[in-house]
């Protein structure tokens, strides 16, 4: 049965995984800053690319999932007890919208892997362009780590929205 326990412990989770996230973000811009200031070779700073973007990408997203998870589940707890039609009204379709938006995150964060892994495999073969070869395998490293974590987020976002539902439509919300 769906509790306000569940409701606790998905946005603890989450606000978990969002610290992860930051701090990914934040290794991989020092990281791309190391590579594209210290080390000289061509693959470091083909590599600081992805790492600078992708870092400040995740960081972001990272940082704002932290600030807002506190409110999110303490405003859903409240309406569990008070309100429950608000779970139903708004925090079902929010949480429809966070599915969707996972499916474009996992074939966005595919492609990205699949391209970086060619670059890297056609610039290793080829290896006449070492720029690219760092681009592409920091690319497909990065985009499997936030593929892996947003396969996680995305699970317990299925469970959190199926107890939603069914917890919306025992009370007649």
């Amino acid at each position: 049965m769906f509790s306000k326990t569940d409701i606790e412990q998905y946005f603890v989770a989450e606000k978990k995984e969002s610290l992860l996230f930051l701090c990914i973000g934040i290794a991989s811009v020092i990281a791309a800053l190391v590579c594209w200031f210290l080390l000289k070779q061509a693959v470091y700073k083909g590599a600081a690319v992805p790492m600078l973007v992708v870092g400040l990408l995740l960081g972001v997203v990272g940082y704002t999932v932290y600030q807002r998870s506190d409110g999110d589940r303490m405003r859903n707890v409240y309406a569990y007890d008070m309100n429950p039609s608000q779970l139903k009204n708004e925090e079902i379709p929010r949480m429809k919208t966070v599915m969707k938006n996972f499916l474009i995150y996992r074939y966005t964060e595919i492609f990205l892997m699949v391209a970086g892994a060619a670059l890297f495999i056609y610039f290793y073969r080829n290896g006449s362009n070492e720029f690219w070869k760092g681009f592409g395998l920091a690319l497909a490293v990065l985009a499997l780590i936030a593929l892996c974590a947003d396969y996680f987020a995305e699970q317990r976002g299925k469970i959190y929205t199926d107890g939603l539902i069914s917890f919306t439509s025992k009370h007649g919300s």
